[in-house]
C-alpha cells in the first residue's frame, strides 16, 4: 500500500534551543546498531541473512572503535578557521592519504575475514585486500565523496564501513559547541551527507525535533522539519510510505529537484536507527524507484538499490 501524506505547516521551525549537533560515541554508536541489525534479522524475512551479516559487520566496527589506538585530535587550528570560514573541521578530502585511515582498513579487512558472509561479499573482501594503493585511493575518493558506482557496491561496503569507524572516532574528539551550520543537508563535523534523519523523541528540548544522521561520521545535526535535505527547498514536500501513513519510516520526497531521503519518527520507536532501519526499510527503496525521484541519503551498506 502506498499512502502519500501531505506535510503539516504547524511543524516547520523546530525548537530554538535544541543543540547544533551531537557528536557520536563510536562504541557505543555501533553496539547500538549492530543489537539493531540482529533484532531486524530475527525480523527480517528474505532480507534477514544480509541484517545478520551486518550485524556482524557492525559489531566489528564497535571492537575497532574500542580497540584501535587513539587518534590525534582535529588541529585547534583546524577547528577555528573551519569555524569561521563556515566548514567542517574535518578535512574528507584529506582521508584517502591519511595513514590513520588505511590503518583502520587494513585492520578492519583483515578482522572481517573471520565472518560468516555470503559468497559475493566474501569474493568483494578478497578483492578489496588485495587491491594496490590506486585501486583503494579509488574506493576510499568514492566513499569520502559519497557516491558509489552501482557496478561495485560490494566493496565499496567493506571500504565504507571502515571509513565509518575512522571518521566517527575523528568526530568524537571535536568540541560540538564549536560546530557551525554549514547548510541544509550537510554534515557540520564532516560535510557529508545524511543516511537519513529522524523526528526526536524523549529528551527535553529536542522532542520532536529533527536530526539529520551522517552517514559516514555518525554525527547527528539539526535540521528544520518539511525542509528538502538536498536542495534545502520547502515548497514542494510529501512524504510517502510503504506501509500506512502511521509508518515509523517515511520518504521526504521534494517536488523542486526530484529527490528523496528517509525520515525516521524516533518520537514513535525509541529504537530506531538512522542506518539500520534505512537498511530494513529496503521496499520502500524498491518503491521510490519506480518513481521519477532519486535516493538522496547516503548509506554504503544499502548502495546499487
Amino acid at each position: 500500500m502506498t499512502t502519500t501524506i501531505q506535510p503539516d505547516p504547524s511543524v516547520i521551525g523546530g525548537v530554538p534551543t535544541a543543540p547544533l549537533a551531537f557528536l557520536p560515541d563510536p562504541v557505543a554508536v555501533f553496539d547500538t546498531r549492530a543489537g539493531r541489525f540482529a533484532y531486524l534479522a530475527d525480523h527480517g524475512g528474505n532480507l534477514a541473512p544480509y541484517l545478520r551479516f551486518l550485524a556482524d559487520l557492525t559489531a566489528l566496527q564497535a571492537r575497532l572503535a574500542r580497540d584501535l589506538p587513539a587518534v590525534a585530535p582535529v588541529p585547534a587550528d583546524r577547528v577555528r578557521i573551519a569555524r569561521e570560514s563556515r566548514l567542517p573541521p574535518i578535512d574528507r578530502a584529506a582521508l584517502a592519504a591519511d595513514e590513520g585511515m588505511h590503518a583502520t582498513l587494513d585492520r578492519f579487512l583483515a578482522e572481517a575475514a573471520a565472518l560468516t558472509m555470503p559468497e559475493p561479499a566474501r569474493l568483494a573482501l578478497s578483492a578489496v585486500t588485495a587491491a594496490g594503493l590506486a585501486d583503494r585511493h579509488w574506493l576510499l575518493d568514492n566513499i569520502l565523496s559519497d557516491r558509489i558506482p552501482d557496478d561495485s557496491a560490494a566493496p565499496h561496503l567493506f571500504v565504507g564501513a571502515a571509513v565509518q569507524v575512522r571518521l566517527a572516532r575523528l568526530a568524537a574528539t571535536l568540541d560540538g559547541t564549536q560546530l557551525v551550520k554549514i547548510r541544509t543537508g550537510t554534515c557540520p563535523a564532516c560535510g557529508g551527507r545524511p543516511a537519513t534523519s529522524s523526528v526526536m523523541g524523549g529528551a527535553a528540548g529536542i522532542e520532536s525535533t529533527r536530526y539529520a544522521a551522517c552517514g559516514c561520521c555518525a554525527t547527528r545535526w539539526n535540521e528544520v522539519r518539511v525542509v528538502c535535505l538536498c536542495c534545502g527547498s520547502n515548497a514542494a514536500i510529501s512524504y510517502r510510505s510503504a506501509e500506512t501513513d502511521k509508518a515509523t519510516v517515511k520518504a521526504e520526497v521534494c517536488g523542486d529537484c526530484n529527490s528523496w531521503v528517509k525520515i525516521l519518527y524516533q518520537v514513535q520507536n525509541a529504537s530506531l536507527d538512522p542506518v539500520a532501519d534505512d537498511v530494513s526499510s529496503l521496499g520502500l527503496d524498491m518503491l521510490m524507484k519506480d518513481t521519477p525521484f532519486r535516493r538522496g541519503g547516503f548509506n554504503p551498506f544499502i548502495a546499487g538499490y
